[in-house]
This record gives C-alpha cells, sequence and structure tokens, in this order.
C-alpha cells in the first residue's frame, strides 16, 4: 500500500460517503429543484461532480488533466439511483487506481494546462473540488429547508 492510501485516502473516502449519505436523504423531486438565477438544477450540481470527478480519474491514469467530458446520459441529473450507481463506479475507478501507484507514481507530474501537479497534490486538489461542492450543496440544502446531516454540519457548516 502506498503513503496517500495510508495517511489520505480516508479523506476522499469520507467526502464520498458524505455525498452518499446526502444523495440518501434527497428524493429525485429534490434533484430538480433550482433556486434561480444563473444556478443549475440541483441535480445538474451533482452530474458536474461526476464529471469532475471523471477528469480527475483519467487525469491520475493519463497524468493529463481534461476538462472536455459531459456525461450526456439522459434523465441521471433527475434520478437519485442513477447518480449513485455511477458516483460508486467513479469512486472504484479511483480508489483502483489510486491503490495500484507506487510511491514514485504519486510523485509523478500531472499535467493541467501550462502548469502540473505531483499526483499527490492532484488528489488533494480533487479533495478541495469535493469541498467546494458541499458548499454549493449546503446552499440548495437551506434553500430547500432541508435538515443538514451531523456530518454536514461538523465538516461544511
Amino acid at each position: 500500500m502506498n503513503s496517500y492510501m495510508e495517511q489520505k485516502w480516508s479523506w476522499i473516502e469520507g467526502t464520498h460517503g458524505m455525498r452518499t449519505q446526502l444523495l440518501e436523504a434527497l428524493t429525485d423531486a429534490d434533484l430538480a429543484f433550482n433556486p434561480g438565477g444563473q444556478n443549475i438544477s440541483f441535480g445538474a450540481l451533482f452530474r458536474e461532480l461526476g464529471e469532475i470527478e471523471h477528469s480527475y480519474v483519467q487525469s491520475l491514469k493519463t497524468f493529463n488533466q481534461d476538462w472536455s467530458y459531459r456525461n450526456t446520459e439522459a434523465g441521471l441529473d433527475g434520478s437519485i439511483a442513477r447518480l449513485q450507481a455511477w458516483f460508486q463506479t467513479l469512486d472504484e475507478e479511483m480508489k483502483g487506481t489510486v491503490s495500484a501507484f507506487s510511491e514514485d507514481d504519486l510523485k509523478k507530474m500531472v499535467k493541467r494546462g501550462e502548469y502540473g501537479f505531483p499526483a499527490e497534490t492532484q488528489l488533494d486538489v480533487y479533495l478541495q473540488a469535493t469541498l467546494i461542492f458541499f458548499g454549493k450543496a449546503v446552499i440548495y440544502l437551506k434553500a430547500m429547508n432541508k435538515p443538514l446531516s451531523k456530518t454536514m454540519q461538523d465538516y461544511i457548516g
């Protein structure tokens, strides 16, 4: 097992678990909620998070960040079950990829346009992206008058 899996993976796994808990607390109807203005629906926000995770998974396989992927599966952002299945696949793919890394792999640069990060830092940036998602999700939940889970209260606010 590499040092990232031993020392830091639990943070990523924790955010994946928090996302799973959030989806379990919602209904398909909740995914249609849009707070207005230029915002997207709650379901589209989840789809966007999945597209971000996909980009990070691929970047860890190819050592090149590509943001162009869009999941065009019809109805995905309106279905808790479909989102859960997709996230499970993405999570397993990310964990399998990172688990297979050697210490040297963790130091390899992931190209992000004109700059890059070592793969280990790329994972830390992915963790930050998930936390940004949760900050947005809290706004949606509060606008919907939905309670925040204890975990969301403790880690996001």
